[in-house]
């Protein structure tokens, strides 16, 4: 992408509307634009970044076994009134009438559509387990939309949901997600902690919400610091070794971790002071085992080996992806803005051209960006140098390539690297090969 026929419309100065980091780093790098309340579009850039963090989430939930779906944004209210919860979701919820004059609305969760939907093709115990999710945009009438995309009212959001046969299976689909989500969040470069949280209007006794540690969060959380250490992208841990993923859990729920509301003072002072972890924490997922709130009343159920009528137990999970990408950049910012981890960077590299016209230059930044031709932003504008190092911090690309005039002439790139402000000089040839290497790239995520 050559800036000077790109779409990436940046801020010098911040809106007056952005309260929090992310939202006014989001609206000066040009990743979103406010449409009205609470609502905003994707540009360029940042549907770049919502499709990487999208592909992430779908890799691992395919890995951990769950088939995507797509269910409609728009449902009918006789599902929900099936079920309950028409009435009792409150203002939230956006209603509508069809030209028929039928009830429907837009969908803020999909419990009752996709227990309506497996409930027309499950008949036997041989259809389950099953886990199935989307990634959808959602809609809910937040009496106060903030925040920018971190407490929007439209939302991208990944669903799933599992049916099993028996409370121990449902059990085994619980782990299953906890373990792709903390791969999930370590994959963007997060390190996500789990606590135990209410399941409020799901519904439900066994709930965790995954938290990122943020300046700027909105809830005090308490963690035990062995989190901090601990590799989940272990291959020897598999989705289907069903003790294995017991020791799994057993594991992670005995290392003290809550938010404030759940925090037990006793408990806390059991883990040892130095490994005692408190600061602010955003939510990034959470998950629900309801057990059969949703299959009972929906009408849902299937035979058993022996013929006997099974109501099957039923769970839901669920990861905000576009509050993820505010999420990612209140963990990774400086003051200069934006530092992306590599796997969720709309681009990998800038390159900044400081003298376009010059020949030397002109050849090198074009040699550079062959070679880079989807990976790289090449800022070829008739702009000052100091415009383009600000511009390409803002915009947080891993790396930037600064080529100048003396650099040129000796064959010489320039390499920093947005995470850690480190700064080479290097032959082109070592620079292409620094800059093709996913190993160092991974490791410093």
């Amino acid at each position: 992408m050559r800036l000077t026929r790109a779409f990436l419309p940046t801020l010098k100065e911040t809106p007056a509307e952005a309260q929090i980091v992310s939202h006014r780093l989001m609206l000066r790098a040009g990743l979103i634009r406010q449409t009205s309340a609470g609502i905003y579009a994707w540009l360029p850039a940042g549907w770049r970044v919502l499709q990487r963090v999208t592909q992430i989430v779908r890799e691992e939930q395919d890995r951990a076994g769950a088939q995507e779906v797509l269910m409609p944004t728009i449902q009918s209210a006789e599902l929900w009134q099936r079920s309950g919860r028409y009435e009792d979701y409150g203002k939230e919820m956006l209603r509508l009438k069809d030209r028929h004059e039928r009830d429907m609305l837009f969908g803020p969760t999909n419990e009752e559509m996709i227990t309506d939907i497996f409930r027309g093709y499950a008949t036997s115990y041989r259809d389950l387990p099953r886990n199935l999710y989307h990634i959808q945009w959602k809609f809910r009438d937040e009496v106060r939309p903030r925040f920018g995309v971190m407490r929007g009212r439209e939302f991208l959001m990944k669903d799933a949901y599992s049916f099993d046969m028996t409370v121990e299976g449902a059990q085994h689909s619980y782990r299953q997600m906890m373990l792709a989500y903390l791969r999930t969040f370590q994959r963007m470069g997060l390190k996500a902690v789990p606590m135990r949280a209410d399941t409020g209007p799901i519904g439900g006794n066994l709930s965790h919400e995954f938290i990122i540690l943020a300046e700027t969060g909105e809830s005090t959380v308490f963690y035990d610091s062995e989190f901090e250490s601990r590799d989940w992208a272990d291959a020897s841990l598999g989705y289907d070794d069903v003790p294995a993923l017991q020791g799994f859990f057993d594991q992670v729920t005995s290392m003290y971790a809550a938010t404030e509301e759940m925090h037990d003072t006793a408990a806390w002072e059991t883990v040892p002071e130095a490994r005692r972890r408190e600061g602010k924490g955003i939510e990034v997922g959470h998950i629900f085992y309801f057990g059969q709130k949703y299959s009972a009343t929906m009408g849902l159920s299937v035979a058993g080996p022996d013929g006997t009528t099974v109501v099957p137990e039923m769970g839901s999970y669920g990861i905000g992806v576009s509050r993820l990408v505010a999420a990612l950049i209140e963990a990774n910012h400086d003051e200069a803005g934006i530092k992306w981890p590599d796997a969720v960077a709309p681009w990998k590299l800038a390159i900044l051209n400081l003298k376009p016209g010059d020949a030397g230059c002109d050849a090198l930044c074009e040699k550079l960006y062959a070679a880079f031709p989807d990976q790289a932003v090449y800022d070829d504008r008739a702009e000052r140098a100091g415009v383009k190092f600000n511009d390409a911090d803002l915009m947080g690309f891993p790396w930037q390539a600064i080529i100048g005039p003396r650099g040129a002439a000796a064959g010489k790139v320039e390499l920093k690297r947005r995470m850690t402000g480190e700064r080479v000089e290097l032959s082109f040839e070592e620079a292409l090969a620094k800059l093709s290497c996913p190993v160092a790239e991974r490791s410093e995520a």
